[in-house]
């Protein structure tokens, strides 16, 4: 074997971890809304698949097998007028549900063609656009995450970043959670003196507790009112796909993951906070001010972190992918809590594929009935 095994070929939890997708059965952030503007049209790419999003002359926001159903060209290159995209080759033009809408050049004596490529059920929330990539029947019923902090006219700052990871998903998901890597950080100090105090693990996810100095360092610490919120301890869950913090129910942030392929995930954090003060006062900062004030520390402290992370989790996929074969040695006993969830879910997710194509056969059925016979 020259590279890393499949997930079918992985003998320990680090190799499937590591070969391990996410179901695409849950709602998944791909854009920043703010970086779509009417008429206009990006991919996203989802464990290799590709999809066009756009939104059209009214502000929706549709999401189109990245196709077009002609001669294949990437839709993502065409351009979107009202509410139909066109392919930049022939003009060829689909509707929000895929279909084939219009053909501008001469039909030769033939009717349009029926044709269509898939649609995919998409929503617009918390400044993300989100897809939903697996069944699309399965959409009505999975819910959207909910952040009641980022809701109604109360709602908290938040100023929602996007950053790409040269790495796998569970690399990004273990590191988010994980604070044994407080050392790469020292210089900002997001989180220092760690102390790992609550370990659980349900069907939903795997939820952690720590003892920590949250936010001692860099700007960011100079509008943290410490006489009201408890810096010093920090909950956080791997609530599957998603990710999450909550210190002292003032300070959270919500991720959300975008695994492209087996070394690129492209990240959306939600970074939210309740209250600013001003600097070496006890008075609060008005909301209007939170978020300028938020645009400014994401810039200058909060991408820096992540982008410390960034560097780490390359060098990290690097080392897999070099090493993959030599022992591992992994202390954190979350570490192991967060590979065995994404292996499990992902598991999960197989076994109900390849069932659905045993029924689509009818296989299942056949060996239901000789099940009874037998019985009898």
């Amino acid at each position: 074997m020259s590279g890393p095994p499949t997930f079918a070929e992985a003998k320990n939890k680090r190799q499937k971890a590591r070969a391990a997708g996410l179901d695409p059965n849950y709602w998944y952030g791909v854009a920043l809304s703010k970086d779509l503007k009417p008429e206009q049209v990006k991919r996203a790419t989802f464990w290799g698949t590709h999809v066009a999003v756009y939104r059209d002359d009214r502000g929706n926001v549709h999401a189109l097998e990245d196709r077009c159903p002609h001669r294949h060209l990437p839709l993502s290159i065409g351009q979107v007028e009202g509410e139909k995209l066109r392919c930049q080759y022939h003009g060829w033009a689909v509707d929000p549900s895929g279909a084939l809408a219009d053909v501008p050049h001469e039909l030769f004596g033939m009717k349009m063609p029926k044709c269509s490529i898939r649609a995919y059920p998409t929503r617009e929330r918390y400044g993300l656009i989100w897809v939903f990539f697996g069944d699309a029947e399965n959409a009505e019923k999975v819910p959207l995450p909910h952040i009641p902090e980022l809701e109604g006219e109360s709602r908290w700052a938040c100023v929602p970043i996007e950053i790409v990871y040269k790495s796998h998903h569970s690399m990004v998901l273990e590191n988010v959670s994980d604070f044994t890597h407080e050392f790469l950080h020292r210089k900002w100090k997001p989180f220092a003196d760690s102390k790992l105090t609550k370990l659980e693990t349900n069907e939903r996810g795997v939820f952690v507790e720590y003892d920590t100095k949250v936010g001692y360092g860099g700007l960011a610490s100079k509008f943290v009112d410490r006489g009201s919120v408890n810096t010093n301890s920090m909950k956080l869950g791997y609530e599957y796909p998603y990710q999450w913090s909550n210190t002292d129910d003032q300070i959270k942030h919500w991720l959300t993951v975008l695994p492209e392929n087996e070394a690129t995930t492209r990240c959306f954090f939600l970074f939210h906070f309740k209250n600013f003060k001003v600097p070496g006062t006890p008075l609060s900062i008005p909301r209007v001010l939170m978020e300028p004030i938020l645009k400014i520390a994401n810039r200058l402290q909060v991408i820096p972190v992540l982008d410390e992370d960034g560097v780490a989790v390359a060098a990290e996929q690097a080392g897999w992918e070099k090493h993959w074969d030599q022992p591992f040695a992994e202390i954190s006993p979350a570490v192991h809590a967060f590979q065995a969830l994404t292996i499990k879910k992902w598991e999960q997710y197989l076994e109900r594929e390849a069932n659905k194509k045993l029924i689509k056969s009818g296989s299942l059925v056949r060996d239901a009935q000789a099940g009874g016979e037998a019985a009898e």
